[in-house]
């Protein structure tokens, strides 16, 4: 993959590789736009099978993020980071000096959690930048609840599109990954009355969830597309929704807290060729994204009715493309890349510390 032509094609500002030999530090950041305000996104710490693999989830994840900038309101736009996890990374060196490199951007970019960063992580890049989301009580608060808050907002206006009735109360769900924001889903969901299956590769999260919540059915990984429920709740990691798992979804709504369900564009147009509405992922997922940028932005941290408003988002999405005969992807992706021509069109400004 080549790095230029790809920057070109999905239009990115920069791209920073970065490589210490003493720490066993490979990593890529990547800002998409700035043309709104800083770029956002979280340090995600991954074994990738080649590092063409990582170049391509950073910029894919990086993208969204300006997505979903642009449907949530936020006044920014997408950054994302990914450390190349292998066996000689030290990594409290590794992340110290990641937060170097993210102070020396100037508050072009704030950072914060994903797949493999979290409480310890963040406290490690908090040493040597203050553009990341700390996770002591001087940070923003629970980004996980405000993602798992937005996604239930998000979902309960899917279900009166699709079964009459904002209440998930009867309904079978299917939730795919039970981390923080997975878990507190299915709770949610469960205090609500819906009947719920959950399964994860991290035997230990199902423990931890089991501890708190008993009026769950745990499946096998690999049984759980083929589970007979009414929405699939993917909240582990991303392209679940492929050419061969299209195929098992019994589902009739797709809707979750993880980035890059879909494995390509064209998966979004098959589901719904297939009668199945999905939700677009940047939409729902923007809880976190909306509280953090508050609190950096703004310095506040009650947010709950910006969050609620995904809700009112999702609504709008679903009903346009029901009326123009449209996937929900397509009317999500056509809005969020008008507002980002538009903030294009007025001019790139410059952050600085």
């Amino acid at each position: 993959m080549r790095i230029l032509e790809a920057m070109r094609s999905d239009d990115f500002e920069e791209v920073l590789l970065l490589q210490d030999r003493r720490y066993g530090l490979r990593a890529i950041l990547a800002l998409h736009d700035t043309s709104s305000g800083p770029a956002f996104g979280g340090v995600r710490r991954w074994r990738y099978p080649r590092e063409e693999h990582a170049l391509r989830d950073v910029l894919r994840l990086a993208r969204a993020m300006t997505m979903k900038c642009a449907l949530a309101g936020v006044p920014g736009g997408g950054g994302k980071v990914v450390i190349l996890d292998q066996d000689d990374l030290r990594t409290e060196e590794a992340y110290e000096l990641l937060g170097q490199h993210v102070q020396q951007l100037g508050g072009r970019f704030y950072t914060g959690p994903d797949v493999g960063t979290g409480h310890h992580e963040l406290s490690l890049l908090a040493r040597t930048t203050e553009y990341v989301t700390r996770p002591d009580e001087s940070g923003p608060g629970d980004l996980a609840a405000a993602t798992a808050r937005g996604v239930i907002a998000g979902m309960r206006a899917a279900l009166e599109e699709l079964f009459g009735s904002r209440s998930a109360r009867g309904l079978r769900f299917a939730i795919q990954g039970v981390g923080e924001v997975g878990a507190k889903i299915a709770r949610l969901l469960v205090a609500e009355g819906a009947e719920v299956s959950v399964a994860d590769l991290d035997e230990g999260a199902i423990e931890r969830l089991l501890a708190v919540e008993t009026e769950i059915d745990v499946l096998p990984p690999e049984r759980l597309l083929d589970a007979p429920v009414d929405v699939f709740c993917p909240c582990a990691m991303g392209g679940v929704i492929h050419d061969l798992s299209l195929g098992r979804l019994l589902a009739r709504l797709v809707a979750g807290s993880a980035n890059n369900v879909l494995a390509l564009p064209r998966h979004g147009e098959e589901l719904h060729r297939r009668g199945i509405v999905y939700v677009p992922d940047y939409v729902l997922n923007a809880g976190a994204l909306i509280l953090g940028a508050a609190f950096h932005l703004r310095g506040q941290r009650d947010v709950g009715a910006e969050i609620e408003r995904i809700g009112e988002t999702v609504r709008w999405i679903l009903r346009a493309a029901r009326e123009g005969g449209e996937s929900p992807m397509a009317v999500a992706d056509r809005e969020a890349e008008r507002r980002i021509a538009e903030a294009r069109a007025k001019g790139r400004p410059f952050f600085s510390s």
